[in-house]
C-alpha cells in the first residue's frame, strides 16, 4: 500500500509510526472512553471480537469480551496488541487462520480510504464468511461528504468513500444496515475534538455536537440470513 518491497508491512509500520508518534497518549485515553462508553453497547462481554487493520489495537485493547482477535498487514500489530489479544499479520481479505462463522462482533475503523474499492469489497466478504449469522459488523470511517479537501491530507488515502457508498458495499455483500450515523467523530485526532476523558464523554452525550463536529460515521451491520 505503501511501498513494495519483500515486507509488505514495513512502508505501514515507518509511516503510521511517524504519524502516531506525537498523539500515541493522546489516541490511547480517546479510545478507552469510546470503548467504555459508546462501542461497548454494541459488544456483549461474552463475544468474540475481531479487530480488522487494527492498527495501534486501541480498540481492541480496550473493549471487553471473552475473546479478541487483531489482524494487520503491519507487522506492529504483534508488539500492540495487549496481553490477552490474538494477533495475527495477515490481510484483511484472506484471514484463512479463522473459521467460518466463528466471531460475534467486527470492528473495522479508518482503512477502507486506504485499500481500492475491490479490496473493500472483499474484505466485506471475508468478514461475511468469519461472522456468525446473529453477528454484527460495527463500521468507523472518514466520511468524505463532511471531510472536504482534508480527506487527502494523508499520502495514503487513495479511495473515497462516504456513509451512502458504505451502505451500498454492505448491501453488495450481504449485509443489512441497522444503523447510520452519517456525522460522529471529528476526522482526526488532531481535530476539534475534546482532550481529555470528562470532555470526551461530555461529547458523546450531545449528539447535537455531533452534526456540527462529526465528519466520520458510524455504522453497525448484520448478516442477511438466507430463508
Amino acid at each position: 500500500m505503501i511501498e513494495r518491497s519483500d515486507d509488505p508491512g514495513a512502508g505501514l509500520r515507518r509511516l503510521y509510526a511517524h504519524r502516531f508518534e506525537s498523539v500515541e497518549g493522546q489516541r490511547t485515553d480517546l479510545w478507552r472512553v469510546l470503548c467504555d462508553d459508546f462501542f461497548s453497547r454494541w459488544v456483549p462481554a461474552d463475544s468474540t471480537v475481531l479487530d480488522v487493520a487494527a492498527g495501534h489495537c486501541e480498540f481492541v485493547n480496550n473493549i471487553r469480551a471473552a475473546r479478541r482477535i487483531a489482524v494487520d498487514l503491519n507487522p506492529d500489530v504483534v508488539t500492540r496488541a495487549a496481553s490477552g489479544v490474538e494477533a495475527h499479520v495477515c490481510r484483511s481479505d484472506a484471514m484463512d487462520m479463522l473459521p467460518d462463522a466463528s466471531v460475534d462482533r467486527v470492528f473495522i475503523s479508518n482503512f477502507f480510504e486506504h485499500v481500492p474499492r475491490e479490496v473493500i469489497v472483499s474484505t466485506l466478504d471475508e468478514v461475511r464468511r468469519v461472522l456468525r449469522p446473529d453477528g454484527r459488523l460495527l463500521v468507523l470511517q472518514p466520511n468524505v461528504r463532511y471531510c472536504g479537501k482534508d480527506y487527502w491530507m494523508f499520502f495514503d488515502h487513495i479511495t473515497p468513500v462516504d456513509d451512502r457508498a458504505l451502505v451500498e458495499a454492505f448491501h453488495a455483500t450481504g449485509f443489512d444496515v441497522e444503523l447510520n450515523i452519517p456525522r460522529f467523530l471529528p476526522y482526526t485526532t488532531k481535530s476539534r475534538l475534546p482532550s481529555g476523558a470528562g470532555l470526551v464523554r461530555l461529547y458523546l452525550k450531545v449528539p447535537l455536537a455531533w452534526r456540527v463536529l462529526g465528519a466520520q460515521a458510524f455504522l453497525v451491520a448484520k448478516p442477511v440470513v438466507a430463508p
